[in-house]
């Protein structure tokens, strides 16, 4: 590669993340709030922001 601003903007230095990656990461996230008892039929309408936020703040005996 060569010198210059170019190649040392973000994309090129750092790579993006990939679709494959981030079902990997829901699909760790499902389990883990699977693990903690939300039933399977609530897991699959909440989104992806629902998921991370019941992570972030567990409710509930699981809590702690």
């Amino acid at each position: 590669m060569g010198k210059g601003r170019k190649f040392a903007k973000k994309p090129m230095t750092r790579p993006k993340k990939t679709g494959a990656a981030r079902r990997r990461r829901d699909a760790v996230q499902r389990r883990r709030l699977a693990a903690r008892g939300v039933p399977a039929d609530k897991l699959r309408k909440l989104t992806g922001e629902d998921v991370r936020n019941l992570l972030k703040r567990p409710a509930g005996p699981a809590a702690g």
